[in-house]
């Protein structure tokens, strides 16, 4: 497992095509990033004192693979701290981080039948891995996405490449706005009993998808969530 590190960033890009959602991408200013993918990091506004205690700070999933020399998190201004950072992240701002945490993919699960299941940016820790050389020794996996309207997936592009790393994997998006939300009794009926069962999003949905797979059947150790503990 990598070390966790501390790396003083830079905003190299900021995105934000749907109001109140913004996509970070950062450049670290001394050692390249060290992570795997599925992995989470801690992100702090403000400067670290060395000599005192770490920050206030935000968990985010890194989406974006290992290899490259910049990372990207996605986040909802929802409450003070992302608001903080909506208000005052410009290109060029500096930001201290500190990773890597989690250990999502790397805990043994099935790589022949593997089914992943994300509420709106929950999809991001998948996109590290789906992004990844390795998703290609992946036999058949299948992601299940659920956002509120067509305009939040702000994906496509990583998804694309995705199937173009392992063209077995099936793609499912859900708009609640056209099809309910995501229907997890239909997604274990549709699923071999055997596979192993990522989980991502919003901590309620988190809760009750993993509650539903237990209560009918599914074995805890293939069922595995990102909820950032």
């Amino acid at each position: 497992m990598a070390l966790v590190k501390k790396y003083v960033t830079e905003v190299i890009s900021i995105e934000s095509t749907i109001d109140g959602v913004f996509t970070l991408e950062l450049k670290s200013l001394s050692k390249p990033f060290r992570y795997y993918p599925g992995q989470f990091l801690h992100f702090a506004l403000d400067e670290y004192d060395p000599s005192g205690n770490w920050p206030e700070s935000r968990c985010f999933s890194m989406q974006t693979p290992p290899q490259g020399d910049t990372l990207k998190i996605t986040y909802a201004a929802k409450g003070p701290f992302t608001n903080r950072m909506a208000e005052s992240l410009t290109v060029g701002s500096k930001a201290t981080l500190k990773l890597p945490y989690g250990d999502l993919f790397t805990q043994n699960h099935n790589k022949a039948q593997t089914v992943f299941i994300a509420g709106g940016t929950g999809i991001t820790p998948f996109l590290s891995l789906f992004n990844d050389d390795s998703f290609s020794g992946y036999e058949n996996p299948v992601l299940y996405a659920g956002f509120r309207n067509i305009g939040m997936n702000l994906y496509q592009k990583e998804l694309d490449n995705a199937a173009e790393i392992n063209s077995n994997l099936k793609i499912n998006c859900v708009y609640q706005d056209e099809a309910g939300v995501l229907p997890i009794d239909k997604i274990l009926a549709l699923s071999d009993k055997s596979a192993s069962f990522f989980i991502s999003g919003p901590p309620v949905m988190i809760r009750s998808f993993k509650e539903f797979l237990l209560r009918h059947g599914i074995p805890e150790c293939q069922v595995k969530t990102d909820d950032w503990e």
